[in-house]
């Protein structure tokens, strides 16, 4: 079992990313992430390693964030990790706080004890929209991926920790609205 630490929309605003989970799940042989019966998240850090407990995990999901609030994201662009499979997600602007926070969580726990993708030097953020592209479909997902034009704002307004599979909250806190 793994544990991962994330920040997730609860918000209805998210409902957007799961509209392109399903228009994704068509390249799939089965739907991925609805199948998952979890919000769109990001994901700082993935633990296999024992030594790395749900609480460590948790207490340090909480310094990171400190006392920062809801996360509002845009994006813009539909990427895709190559595998095999093939793994389709939405490209977040820019946001320095995404980028603060992971590094924080990369400083309090030894990288040695996260999954490679998940690593400072090779960790990009995303939201995942497909991770089970059909090797027949894998081109037909690509130019999906090209022609998307679309712009949307998501409220990421949860910070947990998760252990999977399946996809179980160990822990999680709602995050405060951010004044201007």
């Amino acid at each position: 079992m793994a544990l991962a630490i994330n920040i997730r929309s609860d918000h209805s605003s998210a409902e957007r990313i799961e509209a392109l989970w399903d228009e994704v799940a068509a390249f799939e042989n089965q739907p991925s992430m609805r199948t998952l019966n979890y919000r769109p998240h990001f994901t700082f850090a993935i633990y296999d390693a024992p030594e790395i407990t749900a609480k460590t995990a948790w207490e340090t999901m909480l310094r990171a964030v400190g006392d920062e609030g809801q996360l509002l994201v845009a994006f813009k662009r539909i990427c895709w990790f190559a595998g095999p499979p093939l793994v389709l997600w939405a490209e977040p602007e820019f946001d320095e706080t995404l980028v603060r926070w992971h590094a924080s969580i990369s400083a309090a726990i030894d990288p040695a004890f996260c999954r490679l993708h998940y690593r400072l030097e090779n960790w990009r953020p995303h939201c995942t929209l497909g991770t089970q592209i059909a090797d027949v479909k894998r081109d037909e997902a690509i130019a999906f991926a090209q022609s998307f034009k679309g712009s949307m704002s998501v409220l990421f307004d949860v910070v947990d920790c998760v252990a999977f599979p399946p996809v179980r909250v160990v822990a999680e806190q709602g995050l405060p609205l951010r004044t201007p």
